[in-house]
């Protein structure tokens, strides 16, 4: 049996958290310690975990060949590039930078470095997802609707690139084809960013997303309408219930959320092993960001 991979997180806020938990459970996994610019807070996710508080990035690189950043999306490209310098392997929670130039430096030192630079776009490891595969054929329209309250964790930047770029992902998969044309709207409300935006999305073979974000409703709300030529597949990512139209017939599927995020780390420590293919690699990154950057840039002159 290989020998765990040694493991470090960067970040010990919210998502910081559970991928450290989450890696602490994982026998493949090594757990060395957690770095954060909070030394308290490293220390307090630390007694949780176990590991140790690191006081810089450069002692936990070198006690880890692997590394997941879930710090703030600001500081996404200068700690993946020097993560990606040390040769070790990165875990780069969504989005993968806030800029394109940022994010294609990754891909590059990621491919320099011939180290996994993978992408933690969540919904690819969703039990929705699978169900998905199963029941929709070549979806040629999409609408995605993502809502939820307001919180200000996140909102250093728009709701494109915290809640609409896991939609826009998968949207990406499901159309296999470049976008052609964007058009969006959006406003900021209750932060610098944008709060609200709506946006609709043709692809090179004429299919077509629209999707809906928000972090100003009252409740969450997460549903996913696909349309294709045999009918239409609603699935509601709250209820994890799916029903599929076909003709006069409805079927419906529910099913048990198993755990996304251990999951993704379980690809993650399979393609440090060698054993499998990078499920979202910095290119699928890389794309759903461009398409996020395009329809903030549309909802901004939008709002002017």
């Amino acid at each position: 049996m290989s020998s765990p991979v040694r493991l470090a997180v960067v970040g010990a806020g919210h998502f910081g958290r559970y991928h450290a938990l989450k890696a602490a459970a994982d026998p493949r996994v090594d757990l060395v310690g957690i770095l954060d610019r909070d030394p308290a807070k490293a220390e307090r996710l630390v007694a949780e975990t176990g590991g140790r508080a690191f006081a810089s990035l450069e002692e936990a690189l070198g006690e880890a060949e692997a590394v997941i950043v879930a710090a703030s999306t600001r500081a996404h490209y200068e700690l993946g590039l020097r993560v990606l310098g040390a040769r070790r392997h990165l875990l780069m929670e969504k989005p993968l930078a806030t800029r394109l130039d940022e994010a294609d430096a990754l891909v590059a030192a990621a491919k320099a470095a011939e180290v996994v630079l993978q992408v933690g776009h969540l919904e690819r490891f969703s039990a929705a997802q699978g169900l998905l595969g199963r029941f929709v054929r070549d979806p040629f329209a999409m609408e995605f609707l993502r809502h939820g309250p307001f919180r200000p964790r996140g909102t250093d930047v728009s709701v494109v690139l915290d809640l609409m770029i896991h939609d826009i992902d998968l949207a990406l998969v499901l159309a296999a084809a470049v976008p052609v044309q964007i058009e969006a709207v959006g406003r900021a409300v209750r932060s610098p960013t944008l709060d609200v935006a709506l946006a609709r999305v043709t692809f090179a073979n004429g299919r077509v997303a629209q999707f809906s974000a928000s972090r100003l409703a009252p409740a969450v709300e997460r549903v996913a309408r696909l349309h294709d030529g045999e009918g239409s597949v609603v699935v509601d990512l709250v209820a994890r219930r799916l029903l599929r139209t076909r003709n006069d017939t409805v079927e419906s599927e529910s099913w048990q959320e198993a755990d996304p995020l251990a999951a993704e780390l379980a690809a993650f420590v399979a393609a440090v092993r060698g054993e499998a293919p990078v499920v979202v690699d910095g290119e699928a990154g890389r794309a759903a960001l461009a398409v996020a950057l395009a329809i903030e840039e549309a909802a901004l002159a939008s709002a002017r």
